[in-house]
């Protein structure tokens, strides 16, 4: 390794470790981290402040790095190194939740704790003494906020959280009552419910006593990044050839395709299906774990893709009932992490009601649909952890993440997988119309020219979906600029990567593609590109539209 090549691992290595300490939670499952034992949420100015000085500090070290003469692997790697640091300062500086957005601090003071409850039980007392630390935590974290949202904020996030707070001090204290009584159940020692009730209890009163500020509150910030941010964001950080115009224009003819694609396969809805969906939560539990083993072979038999034999399993599970109450914090979802990489991922399901949400019935009605994406997420993560270089094996953005689990589903649908239930065929399509519509939604939002209402309203119309669904998707795009458009953006890369790599080899390996697409799973598709083929023209595309250059055709 050359010097060059081993500064920039020991950076890479440095950063990631504080990054790990400094990453603000979100809600998504895909970049979530395992934090260390003792940790807690700091966002007081002082701690922004220093987060800022080392992102300077890593930024300057990075750009003393000389790559010249490395190979190609050598400067992806200092490619991606650089979208990290980009993010760090997108979040700072640009998206700056922290400072815009009341429900940053809902999400770090009570994030970590709904992370610590996603994790397998038992509850084992050493995760009992991290929740119970995090909640003492909670109203410190919320007077941080108070402090670094006085005359920054703005007012539709404002509103946002205060819906979520109007029962979040009740859902917090009975979602710890439920653990406790799990944990006396399972034999656990008197003082640590006692204790854990109690900082349930302090917490509760730091959460009321946040929305009855906020609601006191009258905020005039500004609710959109703007244009100049969101390209920061798309080119920078993303790593993206194309413009947010150009994104639009494609969705627009996806979603086009979806529409046709759906309009012929709902033609074959009145076949009968030989799969009786199933009616109660054990019949789902049952019937995805068989799911899940057929969907691997599916795999191998049609030559797509061979997952190592001891890769960790995808499972549902039922709701607990101490993470039920708290389910509006994010993603019910635990993909696992470097930490736990052996450790299967599970989705925590609810009984199937009348009044589930477009995703949560699908899965429900064909446990395959949960396969074809989320666990996707979940195995797709569990590869590139084996991945030899240690700097492949971290989330960097969403986009090529969403964009593989998006492929898949459609991949699968093609190669005949749901061939068995057309319902099912017909929802993969109905959620291609979903993700085109997203990135019309998240771009407007982003810079100012729809509102939340007409956003939510726009989906709940157009998918279509039930508009609390719609609300919500709506709400999270809103905080979390260039999430929604990722599905279709990541999808829109690979296959280009594919048709290039397909053109440019006469024995094209479709399997070999697919494994390697996986294990890089976690590489802007720009960079993987230019790494497989030599063609630097989309990340050169990307730098061009990073420095205000118009688009290319």
């Amino acid at each position: 390794m050359s010097d060059a090549a081993k500064a920039l691992a020991e950076l890479a290595a440095e950063f990631r470790d504080w990054r790990t300490l400094t990453q603000p939670d979100a809600g998504d499952d895909v970049p979530r981290i395992d934090r260390p034992a003792g940790w807690v949420a700091d966002w007081s100015a002082d701690a922004v402040a220093e987060r800022r000085r080392v992102l300077a500090g890593f930024t300057e070290r990075h750009r003393a790095i000389d790559l010249t003469g490395q190979p190609v692997d050598v400067h992806v790697d200092g490619r991606l190194l650089g979208s990290a640091l980009a993010r760090v300062h997108w979040e700072l500086d640009l998206l700056r939740g922290w400072q815009r957005n009341p429900g940053f601090y809902v999400d770090q003071a009570l994030l970590q704790i709904f992370n610590l409850l996603l994790m397998a039980p038992p509850v084992d007392r050493e995760r009992v003494a991290e929740i119970i630390g995090n909640l003492r935590r909670v109203p410190v974290i919320l007077a941080q906020g108070r402090e670094n949202l006085a005359g920054h904020a703005a007012a539709p996030f404002a509103e946002q959280t205060l819906r979520g707070l109007s029962t979040a001090s009740t859902d917090l204290e009975v979602a710890m009552a439920a653990l406790a009584t799990a944990l006396t159940a399972a034999g656990g020692p008197g003082s640590d419910t006692a204790e854990l009730l109690a900082a349930a209890a302090d917490a509760a009163r730091g959460l009321d006593a946040y929305r009855d500020w906020l609601g006191s509150q009258s905020f005039d910030g500004d609710a959109v990044v703007g244009p100049e941010a969101m390209r920061y964001l798309l080119h920078n950080v993303a790593l993206l050839p194309y413009s947010a115009d150009q994104l639009r224009d494609l969705a627009r003819e996806e979603f086009n395709r979806a529409v046709a694609t759906e309009a012929i396969l709902r033609q074959r809805v009145a076949r009968d299906s030989g799969r009786v969906p199933p009616k109660t939560l054990d019949e789902i539990i049952e019937l995805q774990r068989a799911d899940e083993t057929a969907v691997r072979r599916f795999y191998a038999d049609h030559n797509l893709l061979r997952l190592p034999d001891d890769l960790r399993r995808y499972t549902f599970a039922a709701m607990p009932a101490y993470l039920e109450p708290l389910s509006w914090l994010g993603v019910t979802h635990d993909i696992g992490s470097l930490e736990r990489p052996t450790e299967d991922a599970v989705c925590y399901m609810n009984p199937p009601t009348e009044g589930m949400s477009y995703f949560a019935r699908a899965k429900a009605q064909d446990p395959r649909l949960g396969l074809t994406h989320q666990g996707v997420h979940a195995l797709q993560a569990a590869v590139s952890w084996r991945h030899p270089n240690p700097v492949r094996r971290h989330f960097y953005d969403s986009i090529p993440n969403e964009g593989i689990a998006f492929y898949n589903e459609e991949m699968l649908l093609q190669a005949g997988l749901l061939d068995d239930v057309p319902d099912s065929a017909v929802f993969i399509a109905n959620s291609m119309r979903l993700r085109a519509l997203r990135v019309e939604v998240d771009i407007r939002l982003a810079v100012g020219t729809l509102t939340i209402d007409e956003a939510a309203d726009y989906l709940a119309e157009t998918v279509p979906m039930n508009r609390a669904t719609a609300w919500q998707e709506v709400v999270f795009f809103a905080g979390t600029p260039g999430q929604g458009l990722s599905y279709q953006a990541g999808k829109a890369q690979v296959l280009s990567l594919l048709a290039a790599c397909a053109h440019q080899s006469a024995d094209f390996d479709l399997q070999e593609f697919h494994e390697r697409l996986w294990l890089d799973g976690n590489v802007p598709v720009a960079l993987l590109r230019w790494e497989l083929l030599g063609l630097d023209d989309h990340i050169g595309q990307a730098d061009r539209l990073a420095d205000g250059e118009p688009a290319s055709d």
